[in-house]
């Protein structure tokens, strides 16, 4: 018996579009990390980039429950002395609200260089409107 390797989609991979208007938060970076490696599809192989691009919109709109909004922190270390700065949830949607969903799908893949370039494929946009339109992507719902 032979073993099945996927091949690459290259340029020929899907474009997806979610909504992220009132969902929360884990359960939408765990949809899109799923889908950004492929693990939707009956060829997934975890050594092989078959995944889709991703492009959520609504981001600003995302559900953080159980008052989130300000116990949850986002931590940064510039490698200085003293430059250790937390910024709570509601401060970081008010100024980026893309980062709250990167940050999420960031941490839910795994970390090597061909998730580095799965996460590239990821398109998130504070509004309903993405300039995505010519690629035909479908809707999927979370």
């Amino acid at each position: 018996m032979k073993t099945f390797v996927p091949k690459d989609p290259g340029e020929a991979r899907d474009w997806i579009v979610i909504d992220a208007e009132d969902v929360p938060l884990g359960r939408l970076g765990v949809k899109v990390a799923d889908l950004l490696r492929g693990k939707n599809r009956p060829i997934f192989s975890n050594h092989v980039d078959t995944g889709a691009f991703v492009v959520v919109v609504n981001a600003e709109k995302v559900k953080l429950t159980g008052g989130k909004d300000d116990k949850k922190m986002y931590a940064r270390y510039t490698g200085w002395r003293g430059g250790y700065s937390e910024t709570p949830a509601a401060v970081v949607r008010a100024k980026h609200p893309e980062r709250l969903i990167e940050s999420a799908v960031k941490g839910m893949l795994p970390k090597n260089a061909l998730c580095r370039k799965m996460f590239s494929r990821l398109k998130v946009y504070s509004g309903a409107a993405h300039p995505h339109a010519a690629q035909q992507p479908s809707q999927v719902a979370v």
